[in-house]
């Protein structure tokens, strides 16, 4: 699995103006909300609110993956964001996050979604391609970093 496969350019969100986690889940949500339009903007970010209870899905290096499940959608969904300030977002680390992949998997799906996390936390190891993303200025620009990466 490739992180382009779930990844469209218009799903990505070069400056996060949010300072909270909840702030950024609502911004990555309604982004995509309004991009597709079988995702329930009330009902995910319930869901991945629910899903941060459990335990925050910041992890170390700036770099935090929400995800959860919708029981009405057919395959699996991705927003990038990006913030420069960075959020607290209660990684592992102490440190604020920086890098989000949102993921949102079908209910009824069994294991697509560890995939796309495995794949996303691969690439997100990678210091330079960090680096690079806090480096550039558009959209545009971090698409075609993820590409670079996901081809590797």
């Amino acid at each position: 699995m490739k992180i382009t496969d779930i990844l469209d350019p218009q799903l990505i969100l070069s400056d996060l103006v949010a300072k909270t986690k909840r702030g950024v889940l609502e911004e990555l949500v309604s982004h995509l909300a309004h991009c597709e339009h079988k995702v329930n903007r009330e009902e995910l970010l319930n869901v991945l609110l629910e899903r941060e209870k459990l335990g925050s899905t910041g992890i170390n290096d700036g770099i935090a993956i929400p995800h959860g499940k919708l029981r009405n959608i057919e395959r699996l969904l991705a927003v990038f964001g990006r913030s420069r300030e960075g959020v607290d977002f209660g990684a592992l680390d102490g440190k604020p996050s920086h890098l989000f992949f949102l993921l949102v998997a079908p209910e009824s799906s069994a294991g697509i979604h560890l995939k796309a996390l495995a794949r996303i936390s691969r690439i997100a190891q990678s210091e330079l391609f960090r680096e690079k993303c806090m480096e550039v200025h558009s959209s545009e620009e971090l698409f075609q970093l993820i590409v670079a990466e996901d081809e590797k």
